[in-house]
């Protein structure tokens, strides 16, 4: 890891010495601290998308992940909304999501066991005794090395995962394209194939705060998801295989309220189990993108967030699990509640629920999923 920061380090330093001035976000990110080389050949870099109104998000190759998203508040002033780290640094130092394009299979999979064709595979079993989002080196901790930015407000990458990464079988290529659209969405796109018959889920595993302020919890934003059931979860996190109503439960969010109404009930099982939220709702749109999914809202900043999915579930997490030990942009220490994950995917621990939406990729076939995030002002 050493060798890793002097080489960041390096970059910035060169860039002073040739008197070249450094490439900066309008969130204050600098390119060159997101500039490095890891395990010998593995370019990381920063890249941004910018459109005509002046929105701008930052992504690099690590993980596929989204550094920063700036968009204009109610006064017109523009606020970071997702969480992350001021260099490259932190995710290399910090293990975990923030932002990050999640694979093989993101969320669960039960005592890591997945069954094809009568084959039993034993995965990882990172998190409670299950797989957890592609396991301890999923794709969320892989370098994109195929990288093509078009135009502006497009970005393209590409990652091969060999057979048995993590044990999952079959050579898989995955292709995820960003576009920041005109009207201040991320529209983004995932794409994969594969030589052997497999399992793909993915989802991007952004941290919003849509006040621009992660010092505030998230509790006060207004929540709305087209769903009127979820799939409940075990002390372990892992699903039931049960499909609940919502109505009645501190679940339903059919009709927008505070995340934080009911958050901490934990004389509602669901909630302890969850230590907050952390379900997969069942939505309601059919698969079909042009429904509405969820929106999220913040009335301090009157920023909202609309979401978009072809997936039928999405996974809303309350960063039960930020604790304070992890500081991020500008030096903000991430407490717990300061951000909410809105995860579009197929269910939880789905390879072991054959009566639910299959996430079996065969030779031949491509896997797409798509979500848009659509920022927008709370009139």
């Amino acid at each position: 890891m050493k060798k890793i920061l002097v080489a960041v380090a390096a970059v910035a330093l060169m860039l002073q010495a040739c008197g070249t001035k450094e490439e900066k976000t309008v969130s204050g990110l600098l390119r060159s601290d997101f500039q490095t080389v890891i395990n010998e050949t593995d370019s990381i870099d920063l890249w941004v998308l910018k459109n005509a109104s002046g929105a701008e998000v930052a992504i690099t190759n690590f993980g596929g992940r989204i550094v920063s998203v700036m968009v204009p508040d109610k006064n017109g002033v523009l606020q970071d909304v997702v969480l992350g780290y001021d260099s490259i640094s932190g995710y290399l130092n910090n293990p975990g999501d923030f932002g990050a394009t999640i694979g093989r299979y993101a969320n669960r999979i039960n005592k890591g066991l997945l069954v094809l064709d009568g084959d039993t595979i034993q995965l990882p079993q990172n998190n409670f005794g299950h797989c957890l989002h592609g396991g301890p080196e999923g794709w969320q901790y892989k370098v994109f090395k195929q990288v093509r930015q078009p135009d502006p407000t497009t970005l393209e990458m590409t990652l091969v995962s060999p057979e048995g990464e993590m044990n999952f079988p079959g050579t898989v290529t995955t292709t995820v394209r960003f576009t920041l659209t005109e009207n201040n969405a991320i529209d983004i796109q995932f794409a994969a194939t594969t030589d052997k018959k497999t399992v793909i889920n993915m989802c991007n595993h952004s941290y919003f705060n849509l006040s621009g302020n992660p010092v505030n919890a998230i509790t006060d934003h207004m929540l709305y998801v087209n769903a009127s059931s979820f799939t409940p979860v075990d002390s372990t996190f892992m699903t039931t295989g049960a499909i609940d109503s919502v109505a009645g439960t501190p679940m339903d969010f059919t009709t927008a309220r505070e995340i934080g109404a009911e958050i901490n009930n934990y004389d509602y099982e669901q909630l302890k189990n969850g230590n907050g939220y952390d379900h997969n709702w069942v939505l309601d749109t059919a698969n079909d993108i042009t429904q509405l999914a969820a929106r999220l809202v913040s009335p301090e900043s009157g920023i909202s967030l609309e979401v978009y999915t072809n997936e039928p579930g999405i996974q809303v997490y309350t960063g039960n699990f930020l604790d304070g030990t992890q500081i991020g942009k500008k030096g903000i220490v991430y407490q717990q509640r300061a951000a909410v994950c809105l995860e579009t995917q197929h269910y939880p621990d789905s390879p072991n629920k054959p009566e639910w939406p299959s996430v079996v990729l065969e030779p031949g076939q491509t896997y797409n999923s798509r979500v848009i995030y659509q920022f927008g002002i709370e009139k």
